[in-house]
Order: structure tokens, then C-alpha cells, then sequence
């Protein structure tokens, strides 16, 4: 880390042709946001503290306040030269044979391009002549510095120079794979160039805005994989002989067992990157050429535990609120694995998060700290489960009780009680829609009155990747995607612009930056409940919200697909049962003519009277005893149809 930052950006400034200077490279990062005055004032007098001299770029990145990356766009920006992105990097080094991997290693530099007359080169100091004029000397040609960043340079040598068989280790790390010692591996997984291989996985992972770091050891080769807005992506990995050096140096750091190898284990740690806390949960399980090892990165600063960031739109929000404001019963929150749940879910806490109320919650695993809040993390090896903790915590005179998931009939008819007796409980289910978590709910063993007289509301969501703001294209769908997906009902009638993904530095090249929600609110109302009291089936009960004006999730990502926050594909990749539902009603919809009506609004028939038809079908199949008050209702209904359908003809 010492030789990182070159010493020439820690100068105050550059000198340049014409008795000009450039500024120095602290000036430059506190112009591109990246730090304060009183940042850069800070590093310097640590600078001028320490017995060895080191770069000003070097000690802001060892105290966390900027990334490498940041340090080597300023750079690029100060010196005027491109920079050099992992993208750039060729599958093979052009003069691998010819130039020692001990001196590109040395001088962080890694070769890009051969071209006849020119050598383009990445270089972490790109203004060290000794290393251009060896270059120069050593090909004979012109060498094109460009800025690369440090620990990608390492990484991309060591993956290079590992593919081709070089024995030449300079990393110091031991070419067995797995190791039986298990001191000689404690001591392998301290060891410097395993503790910067493991950082440097961190630190991408943070700055590439990942949520997720799998490492997973296969026959001959190690990959790594990072899920990049809910999406994997595979990146450089350490070389293959690094494996166990590096799986094991991460069990130290989660104070795992690193000895066993044949059971999974659980384990937290704790980093700061970029002057920020975070908190890095790590999952191992064995397979067959190794433990595999997945680290949740959580950005404690950064999380926005609001509705409004987290996609909602203000009439959802102020739903949200009205349903938060009750004193007692259940908002449960549904969704598969990666959806959100438990976001949403603190950002209810935090709302309620007043001194006026006591809040506790039962979590596996505690993922955010919230100050004021009571928060347990369950413990099922020493008998302390969801239920356990449950019946504990109903005697702490709770206002509210946050259940991180209902998993049995224990836990929700404890949930069910809780609401009974004047608590508000938040939970979560596992189900694809909001309907669906009352069938759920009911096969667990919940009776049919207690859920209609606790459940407040059910709120289901998915996670879909947002369009980068930078590089987003607009472009004019064809008729027949808006008539197939019914947008104009979403723009009033406007010219509708629809946006795609285009792909830029800023994203990745990926074209999209982030994830928003898109959610379907099931308010408890009069005639859900009679519905559940009937049993009604998932589909019914989510049709008949639908007609009361719930908004179901494929129409909320309709919604942002119209505003330009998302795509129509990324919309169909989460809501795919919804979006075929829907697909399937519209095709057989009554036939809409030139004007948009159907041949039933041209008739004049209205939902209510077409809702009084069916009304007048199902009494007289049951023999209710409205049958009569229905029949003499409705014959109107049914002669005004009649006539227009005469006349019409």
C-alpha cells in the first residue's frame, strides 16, 4: 500500500510547458466532491507526523476518506492522461514472454496494447520516468502511460501471469491449495499478501456497490462474484494456489472455526471503507473442492430507511403511514429472498421510532442497528427461536413487535396474539403476492376470523434494477407495446417515451445504477374479509382488491417503466406471473373498438350493473335468502340491456 499513490500527486502542484502548473491532486478531489478542506488538512499533518514519508494519496486511502479509484480519476484529471479500467485490461498480456513479471509487479504496470510504433501501458504512477525509459528501451517503441488503479493492476497481473503457469511467486503465498495444518494455515492466512488480497475483494466490492461477494472454489480455479443490483457478476479472482490461504483468512475475520471444514458456519466482522462502517455478514458451506463462502455486505451509512428512496410513490407512502399510525394488528410484508423485506421493514421502525413507544424486535440475523430500538438476534443452538423469544419479549410491555419472519404455527399464533392483545407486530412471509400470504397464513394453522381480525394489511414487493441516470436512452415504443401493456392509462392520454439501457463508466457498463420497489399494498378491508371468511381462494381475493383500486405490482412497475425509472424487461424478469395474469385477462377482455370502448361500455352496461348480474346468478345458485330483494333489484339492469342490444341490432 506504501508505493500506491505515486509521490509526484502529493506535490502541490505539477509544473508543466510554459512555466504553467496544475494544482495538486487534493485540490482536484475536494473539486470532484470526494473530500473537504479539513479532510485534506488532516491527512497532511498525519502526513508530516509519521516517521516514514508516504504519498498524501496513500494516507487518505488508509484512513478510509477516499478509494483508489477516486485517487486515480483525480490523477487521470490532474495529468491529463486516460484512464485505465479493468474492462481495458487484454485476456492476454501482449509481452508476457518477453519482459519479467517481477519488474511489472515491482512497478504496479501492466501492459495493454503492442501496437508497431507504440506500447500502451496502465501504471499506477504513470509519471515514473525510470520505469517509461525502461520500457521504451527494452521494446523500442514509444510507451503511452495511462492511470490504472493500484490493487487492479496486482490483481490482473496475478490472474495473467497464474493462467499461464508462471512459477515465479511473488505474491509469497503457498501453492498448496488445500492445507492440513491448521497453523501453518492461520499462519499463510495472516500473512501480508493474503490480508491485501482479501482487503482488495472488500474494497471492490464496495466501490463496484455490491451486496454480495461470492467466492466458490471449482475443480483447478477459484471465482469470484459479485451481485451488483441483484444480479451476478463475475470479476478478477485470486489466483487458484491463494484459496484456502484466502477462505481462511476470512473465517479469522468472522471469528469462525477455521479447522472445520465439513459443517457450514455463520460469522459477522466489521470494515471501514471510505471513511464508512460496514458490516459484512459471512455464510460457509462445504462442497466438493472446498468451502464455498458468501459475505452480505450491509452499508450501514447508507441505507435510506424511507419509503420515498426505497420507490414508493407518495400515495403508497401516505398508505403506509395510515396503516403505521393504527395502535394495534399486523402489516405483514411478503416477497421471495432479495426483496427488500427487511428494508422495508426498518424503515417502518424507524417511522415509529419515538420516544413514546417501546419497540423490540426478533431478527435472524440483527442487519441494521437502530438506536432506540430493542433489537434480539435469535439463537436456535441454545434453544432461543422466534417463538421462545416471542413469549419473553410480550412481558417487556412492548408497543411494538417486529418479527423477522414467521416461519411456523408458533411464531404467527404468537404474532396473532400480540395483535389481540394491543400490540402492532411487523413480520414477514415468504409467498409471491399479497394474496397469497392469507392461504399461507391459513395452511399454517391460523384460523379464518383471527387473521380478519388482526391482519391490517399485507404489503408485497420485488426489487427491480433502476436506469442509470447518465447514460439512459429515450426512445418511442411501437403501438402495439402500449396497447399490449395498457400504458396510455398511466400518462393521461400523453405521448408516452419509454427509456433502455445504454451502458456507461458510471454503471459499469451495465446501464443500470441501483434498485427500486415496486409493491402491491392488500388493504384489509370489509369485503376481503368476507372473502377470507368464505375461503376465497388467493387469485379471487387478489382480483377483487384489484377492482377496489389496489395497484398489484406489475402495474406499479408499468408506472415506473412510463416515468423512465426502469424497463419493461426488468419489470417481466420479477413480475412474471403477474405480468402472464394479466397478458391472459387482456386477451380475453371484451374487444375494444377504434374509440377504446368495449362493446359493453357502448352498450352502456356499467361494472356495477355487470357486478348486479353476477350477484343475481350466485343467489339464485345458492338459494340465498336475498335471492328475492336481487331479483327485484336488478330486472331493470337487465331489460336496459336487452333493449340496447335490440337496438343495436
Amino acid at each position: 500500500m506504501a508505493n500506491m499513490i505515486p509521490q509526484h500527486a502529493a506535490q502541490e502542484a505539477i509544473p508543466m510547458p510554459g512555466g504553467r502548473t496544475r494544482k495538486a491532486l487534493g485540490g482536484y478531489l475536494v473539486d470532484a466532491g470526494k473530500l473537504t478542506l479539513a479532510n485534506v488538512e488532516r491527512a497532511c499533518r498525519l502526513q508530516h507526523e509519521q516517521a516514514q514519508w508516504e504519498p498524501i494519496g496513500t494516507i487518505l486511502i488508509k484512513i478510509g476518506l477516499v478509494s483508489e479509484r477516486d485517487v486515480a480519476e483525480s490523477l487521470s484529471a490532474q495529468l491529463d492522461l486516460p484512464l485505465a479500467d479493468r474492462m481495458d485490461f487484454p485476456d492476454e498480456l501482449p509481452i508476457d514472454t518477453r519482459i519479467s513479471h517481477k519488474f511489472l509487479k515491482h512497478s504496479r504496470t501492466l501492459i495493454l496494447d503492442e501496437e508497431d510504433d507504440q506500447v500502451s501501458v496502465a501504471m499506477a504512477d504513470p509519471l515514473d520516468q525510470y520505469v517509461k525509459e525502461a520500457l521504451a528501451l527494452f521494446t523500442g517503441k514509444q510507451i503511452r502511460p495511462r492511470v490504472g488503479i493500484a490493487s487492479e493492476i496486482d490483481i490482473g497481473l496475478e490472474q495473467r501471469y497464474d493462467l499461464k503457469g508462471d512459477s515465479d511467486d511473488a505474491s509469497g503465498i503457498d501453492a498448496i491449495q488445500f492445507l492440513d495444518d491448521v497453523e501453518q494455515l492461520k499462519e499463510l492466512a495472516s500473512e501480508a499478501p493474503v490480508v491485501k488480497l482479501v482487503n482488495q475483494l472488500i474494497h471492490q466490492a464496495v466501490e463496484s456497490g455490491a451486496s454480495d461477494i461470492h467466492i466458490e472454489p471449482f475443480e483447478g480455479i477459484l471465482k469470484v462474484r459479485y451481485r451488483v443490483d441483484g444480479l451476478l457478476r463475475e470479476v478478477d479472482a485470486p489466483p487458484t494456489r491463494s484459496t484456502a490461504a484466502v477462505i481462511s483468512r476470512i473465517k479469522i475475520m468472522a471469528n469462525l472455526d477455521i479447522a472445520e471444514r465439513r459443517l457450514s458456519q455463520d460469522g459477522r466482522f466489521k470494515v471501514r471503507v471510505r471513511g464508512k462502517e460496514i458490516d459484512l455478514r459471512v455464510s460457509t458451506v462445504p462442497t466438493m473442492y472446498g468451502e464455498s463462502v458468501v459475505l452480505r455486505l450491509l452499508h450501514r451509512d447508507n441505507v435510506a430507511l424511507d419509503f420515498g428512496p426505497l420507490g414508493f410513490s407518495r400515495e403508497l407512502e401516505q398508505f403506509m403511514y395510515d396503516i403505521l399510525a393504527r395502535p394495534h394488528g399486523i402489516l405483514l410484508v411478503t416477497g421471495p429472498t432479495g426483496s427488500g423485506k427487511s428494508t422495508t421493514l426498518y424503515a417502518a421502525l424507524k417511522h415509529l421510532n419515538t420516544p413514546e413507544r417501546k419497540i423490540l424486535t426478533v431478527e435472524d440475523p440483527v442487519e441494521y442497528n437502530i438506536e432506540g430500538v430493542n433489537q434480539m438476534q435469535v439463537k436456535p443452538q441454545i434453544g432461543l427461536t422466534f417463538a421462545s423469544a416471542l413469549r419473553s419479549i410480550v412481558r417487556q410491555d412492548p408497543d411494538v413487535i417486529m418479527i423477522g419472519e414467521m416461519r411456523d404455527k408458533e411464531t404467527a399464533a404468537i404474532a396473532v396474539q400480540s395483535a389481540l392483545t394491543g400490540h402492532l407486530v411487523l413480520s414477514t412471509l415468504h409467498t409471491n403476492d399479497a394474496a397469497g400470504s392469507i392461504t399461507r397464513l391459513m395452511d399454517m394453522g391460523i384460523e379464518d376470523y383471527l387473521l380478519t381480525s388482526t391482519v391490517n394489511a399485507i404489503l408485497a414487493q420485488r426489487l427491480v434494477r433502476s436506469l442509470c441516470p447518465h447514460c439512459r436512452e429515450a426512445y418511442a415504443p411501437m403501438d402495439e407495446v402500449v396497447l399490449r401493456w395498457g400504458l396510455k392509462r398511466f400518462t393521461q392520454d400523453q405521448t408516452i417515451t419509454l427509456y433502455r439501457e445504454a451502458g456507461c463508466e458510471h454503471c459499469g457498463h451495465s446501464g443500470y445504477s441501483g434498485r427500486s420497489a415496486i409493491v402491491e399494498l392488500l388493504v384489509m378491508t370489509e369485503t376481503i374479509k368476507q372473502l377470507i371468511l368464505n375461503h376465497s381462494d388467493a387469485g379471487e381475493i387478489s382480483r377483487v382488491a384489484a377492482e377496489g383500486g389496489m395497484r398489484t405490482m406489475f402495474e406499479d412497475g408499468l408506472r415506473k417503466v412510463v416515468t423512465g425509472d426502469t424497463t419493461i424487461e426488468e419489470v417481466l424478469r420479477v413480475t412474471q406471473e403477474q405480468s402472464q395474469l394479466q397478458m391472459t385477462s387482456r386477451q380475453h377482455s371484451p374487444a375494444k373498438s377504434a374509440d377504446g370502448k368495449s362493446d359493453a361500455e357502448r352498450f352502456g352496461v356499467t361494472a356495477v350493473q355487470k357486478r348486479g348480474l353476477k350477484a343475481l346468478l350466485a343467489a339464485m345458485a345458492t338459494g340465498s335468502r336475498r335471492c328475492l330483494t336481487t331479483l327485484l333489484h336488478w330486472p331493470g339492469s337487465v331489460m336496459a340491456f336487452l333493449g340496447k342490444l335490440w337496438m343495436r341490432r
